[in-house]
């Protein structure tokens, strides 16, 4: 196990309770992402396992040893673990490849430029090597700090929402590099997020924290078909969530649904269609059962007033 975290007690303040008895492990070479609403405690629970807050009680171990905060640690982190958080770091008046190669060694001169090259294209700033951090956007130095972590090629890469910086075509190239990068050297990822639905098909495992409680921690597609609650069902987008009064007058089995999952039938039950909007690869329908609102995907534009759905797990 490569990371394994035991009976972790946390609080900012005796008011502020957040961690309590907290249990997790991490197998080597998995791809994981922590997920939850904001002040959930993902950045909390990063800043923990790389050492730069200090815990109450239980422990942390890494690769075996068992991990210090401040007060054991003055220089936070391992030598086999990297953070890049939302504070970059980098350094002004060095180049973005100077940046990058900061922790390469300079015994081979030329290997060191291959590696740094080979970095810039997975984080796709192959063109501004020679730039300085200054005359980057927020999301461009987000890219040279994840290079720069993964130039030491980590056991353990921790990345606190790194493509929330990003315009959505730059979001999609990193995304695809980046993940086939660590996969191909052995590198454990732990990536927080706020949108699963995005990084869902490069996932070993989906942890989820509600309020600093480990809710479920299971494969992608098992907590996307099984989520504990509503709170989890909603992480992976939009949701039609019923109550158990709900249930029963609509006469369906489970608390949700999500959109695709509620389709036009000739034999379901009769609804209000108040909207029907283009929304890219289908249509973004409202309707209306019973005073209960719910979300409905389509293939096309729904023109009738009233038409019968069904719900279909």
């Amino acid at each position: 196990m490569l990371l394994e975290i035991s009976h972790l007690n946390f609080s900012y303040s005796k008011e502020r309770p957040l961690f309590r008895n907290l249990n997790l492990k991490l197998e080597e070479g998995k791809i994981v992402a922590l997920a939850g609403e904001s002040g959930c405690g993902k950045s909390t629970l990063l800043n923990l396992i790389y050492g730069k807050l200090d815990w109450e009680s239980g422990d942390i171990i890494f690769d075996g040893r068992k991990l210090l905060g401040p007060k054991g640690n003055l220089v936070p982190g391992e030598a086999e673990m990297k953070l890049v958080a939302q504070n970059f770091d980098l350094m002004p008046y060095a180049t973005v490849a100077e940046n990058v190669g900061k922790f390469i060694s300079n015994i081979n001169l030329a290997r060191k430029k291959a590696t740094v090259s080979e970095l810039l294209e997975v984080v796709g700033l192959e063109d501004y090597a020679a730039t300085l951090p200054k005359y980057l956007s927020g999301g461009q130095q987000q890219r040279v700090a994840i290079a720069r972590a993964l130039s030491v090629l980590p056991k353990l890469l921790i990345l606190d929402e790194p493509f929330s910086n990003l315009d959505f075509p730059r979001k999609i190239e990193l995304r695809e590099r980046l993940f086939r990068y660590v996969k191909q050297h052995g590198i454990s990822l732990v990536i927080s997020t706020h949108e699963l639905q995005d990084v869902m098909p490069w996932l070993d495992r989906i942890i989820i924290l509600q309020e600093g409680r480990l809710i479920q921690n299971d494969h992608p597609e098992e907590i996307y078909r099984h989520p504990y609650n509503p709170y989890v069902a909603r992480l992976f987008g939009e949701v039609n969530i019923f109550s158990e009064q709900e249930k029963e007058t609509l006469g369906i089995p489970e608390f949700f649904y999500y959109p695709h999952e509620i389709v036009i039938s000739n034999e379901g039950q009769e609804a209000e269609v108040l909207e029907s909007r283009f929304a890219g690869n289908h249509y973004r329908t409202i309707i209306r059962i019973n005073d209960k609102e719910m979300i409905v995907e389509t293939e096309g534009k729904v023109q009738e007033s009233h038409i019968s759905v069904s719900f279909q797990k």
